[in-house]
């Protein structure tokens, strides 16, 4: 009796169990193909040391070195020229001797013999404008580079010195031994750039009006280049779309401008007392309590009186600012300024913005709570603010520093603006405060892996902005209260995945390499995040791990193999498959149903069942038949109406190996069965995930993770049993994997209207 039940056991989908044969062979000849998708990334990561983990997190010699800086700035108003001196401490961290120092001089991109301009192809154009045809070839190009007057150790002896370009290697006397310490200054001055006209990351905007000035200065200082564990010297130079690797330091930085000049950057102002007026204090201690509203440090008012006249005479502002790798300021007379506090979990942070008139309403009304928002979202996604501040400078451009960023949108000259022109500038404040986080505390390199703070931060950037729609509805169009994310939704990066691929990179390349900078940088990879947050892994297991890998690499360099490891260290998910498809191939989704087959289940043989039993050498009594719609006996099977616990031997089976009570638990017995084959002409492997649709209007979806596509990367075959009719399956039906062609995601296929047919039934009807 028993090897009678066993024997029933293994028929019992005999006719399944003949396919999954075939299909099974045909996967093991296909395998040396088809295992490249699941393979491990060992060949592509390095070997974990004692300087970075397997497992993701700093080892136990990890180090940094540190670079502290002394400055005194003057900003020449008249002439637009910015003056300083610099004293910087360098710490050698590493178990390296050093026997020179690299400088960035990031303004020299700028400077009249800069190749920047070179690397870029040029053409002729047929037709061009005035302005254009004047600045390609008739005027002599902005001469905006450092002039280096000095380079001298703490004695005042000049240090030998060589500037290749955007690099200065500063020689030093003797070789910094292992955790010694080492002082030299640096005296420069430089043209600053009008970045209106020229472009750029900082610089200043011209208002004729009051032939007034709105600075926005950053990269002003000879900066320390990183020297780490990876690739000791980071001294790539600056062509001005990478950004920077920079090192965490102290910075104490005494900043001279016009005395009707407001000022605001990174670090704390440490003589507030004898900047501020009276009226300015008392706003400013108001400010600090208030968690609902800003409070108008300088009106309207004030700052329009201001810039209608210029003081000859001068002020210094101090700022000291701790654990930062970069500084950045703002000043002018056309300033208005508010201040607004945010109470987050284990402390009070303010909310800051430096605005002109010209950014009003829109900047009085939205850019500080902007900021306030930012900081909720990023510090429940990561950890909280560290710093006291953060500041959104109205700006005709999106860059950011510690503490401060320069954003742009602006109404028109009447004050009145687009719901685009709000969005756009909510956006932008997000993203550029959200750079707090990523890189200027979890410190990348975005000078060879510009995805991992562009793209992660537009990741979290995604969900600041729906944090946003839900604290602020009052800021959301009326007619549509959900908010226009431009990048992290899936659907919205399908046009560039499924574009020309000799116009495509793989995330994981240098950013100054790569084709359609803003889909590989920002786009793509927060897209990547996104779908792993929501489809793959879910958000519980996605937030903990984002979250642990924040907290380990804050104020530390980490690598990509650092955030990929921690991501699966985290969260106990083999993610190989999903970093290797997303990041390191331009491969793109695309699943299908390629087809569908039903049949219906019989205890009575036609004639391919008699041959499967004379095979298995069985009476053709004894068996459980799938037969297919439209071969013989389907139409009498299905007439029949039988569920599969009716047919004579499955009820034997159940009588003879089941209780009474065990039975009455059993789950309702099918009466439909289909075998759905997917097929996946693209090269990603991603889960399936499929809806389907039953004859009485309610649907069912199933996930199947994207491990199913292991054996065979081409097509890949699944038997559903339903109790229920199945009328129609839909492969991927909210959008969630950037599959780029749906019309192979229906079964019956849907027959979509031609832009033609709909034009044509128009003019018909």
């Amino acid at each position: 009796m028993r090897i009678f039940k066993y024997l029933l056991c293994a028929m019992l989908f005999a006719s399944f169990s003949l396919y999954a044969q075939n299909e099974e062979k045909a996967e093991r000849q296909q395998g040396h193909t088809n295992q490249n998708k699941f393979k491990q990334l060992y060949d592509e990561f390095s070997t974990p040391n004692m300087f970075r983990t397997g497992s993701g997190a700093p080892g136990p010699n990890y180090y940094q070195q540190q670079a502290d800086y002394k400055m005194d700035i003057e900003i020449d108003d008249d002439n637009a020229k910015l003056h300083g001196d610099e004293t910087i401490t360098y710490t050698n961290n590493s178990p390296d001797d050093l026997r020179y120092l690299w400088v960035q001089l990031d303004q020299n991109m700028r400077a009249r013999d800069s190749k920047t301009p070179l690397i870029s192809g040029s053409g002729i154009r047929p037709a061009t404008s005035s302005s254009r045809a004047v600045k390609s070839y008739l005027q002599e190009s902005f001469d905006g580079g450092f002039h280096i007057e000095a380079v001298k150790d703490t004695d005042g002896k000049d240090l030998p010195h060589t500037i290749n370009r955007t690099m200065m290697r500063v020689e030093l006397p003797q070789v910094l031994k292992s955790g010694e310490k080492f002082s030299f200054q640096i005296k420069w001055w430089y043209n600053i750039n009008d970045h209106v006209k020229d472009g750029g990351r900082s610089g200043y905007e011209y208002f004729e009006e009051n032939d007034n000035r709105i600075y926005v200065i950053a990269q002003f200082y000879p900066r320390m280049a990183v020297y780490n564990d990876v690739e000791g010297w980071q001294n790539s130079q600056f062509w001005g779309r990478d950004e920077f690797a920079l090192p965490f330091g102290n910075f104490d930085v005494n900043i001279t401008v016009p005395a009707d000049h407001i000022l605001d950057g990174t670090g704390v102002l440490t003589n507030r007392e004898e900047i501020f007026t009276k009226d300015m204090m008392k706003r400013y201690k108001k400010a600090q309590k208030s968690y609902d509203e800003p409070v108008m440090i300088v009106t309207q008012e004030e700052a329009e009186k201001t810039e209608k006249s210029k003081s000859k005479a001068k002020k210094t502002w101090k700022l000291s600012a701790k654990m930062v790798r970069d500084f950045g300021f703002a000043t002018s007379r056309k300033f208005l300024w508010d201040m607004m506090a945010v109470k987050l979990e284990t402390k009070d942070v303010m909310a800051v913005s430096l605005y002109s008139k010209e950014g009003n309403p829109l900047w009085g009304q939205w850019s500080t709570k902007t900021v306030a928002s930012t900081f909720k979202t990023y510090s429940r996604m990561t950890f909280d603010y560290p710093y006291h501040k953060s500041i959104s400078v109205h700006a005709p451009m999106g860059m950011e520093y510690p503490m401060i960023s320069f954003n742009f949108g602006r109404p028109d000259k009447e004050g009145n603006y687009s719901d685009r022109t709000k969005y756009g500038m909510i956006s932008v404040i997000i993203h550029e405060v959200g750079h707090n986080w990523f890189p200027m505390i979890i410190n990348s390199d975005e000078r060879q892996w510009t995805w991992m703070d562009e793209g992660l931060n537009t990741f979290t950037q995604y969900v600041a902005e729906q944090d946003f729609a839900e604290w602020f509805p009052d800021a959301l169009s009326p007619n549509d209260k959900t908010y226009p994310s431009r990048r992290g939704p899936a659907k919205n990066i399908v046009r560039y995945m499924g574009g020309n691929q000799d116009y495509i990179a793989p995330i994981m390349t240098k950013g100054l390499n790569t084709y359609q900078f803003g889909n590989n940088a920002y786009g793509k990879p927060a897209t990547a995040l996104n779908i792993l947050r929501e489809t793959v892994m879910g958000r519980e297991l996605f937030d903990y791990a984002f979250k642990e890998y924040a907290n380990r690499w804050k104020f530390k360099h980490p690598t990509p193999e650092d955030f990929f490891r921690t991501m699966e260290d985290a969260s106990a998910i083999d993610l190989d498959w999903y970093w290797r498809g997303w990041f390191y191939t331009t491969d793109y989704t695309d699943i299908g149903i390629k087809e569908v087959k039903k049949f219906a289940v019989s205890g009575t043989p036609n004639d391919n069942g008699k041959r499967l039993a004379d095979q298995y050498n069985r009476d053709p009594n004894s068996l459980v038949y799938f037969i297919e719609e439209g071969a013989e006996g389907y139409d009498d099977a299905m007439k029949a109406g039988g569920t599969i616990d009716n047919v004579p031997t499955v009820k034997e089976y159940i009588m003879d190996n089941f209780t009474p009570k065990e039975q009455k638990q059993m789950k309702k017995a099918p009466k439909y069965f289909y075998q759905v084959t997917f097929d996946k002409p693209g090269g990603l492997v991603m889960p399936i995930i499929v809806e389907y649709t039953y004859a009485d209007g309610t649907k069912a979806r199933e996930t199947y993770p994207a491990q199913i596509w292991r054996l065979n990367d081409k097509e890949v075959s699944k038997a559903i049993a339903s109790d229920k009719e199945i009328v129609s399956i839909t492969v991927d039906p909210d959008l969630e994997t950037a599959d780029v062609d749906t019309s192979n995601n229906t079964w019956p296929k849907e027959v979509k209207e031609s832009d033609f047919d709909k034009f044509k039934n128009k003019v018909t009807d």
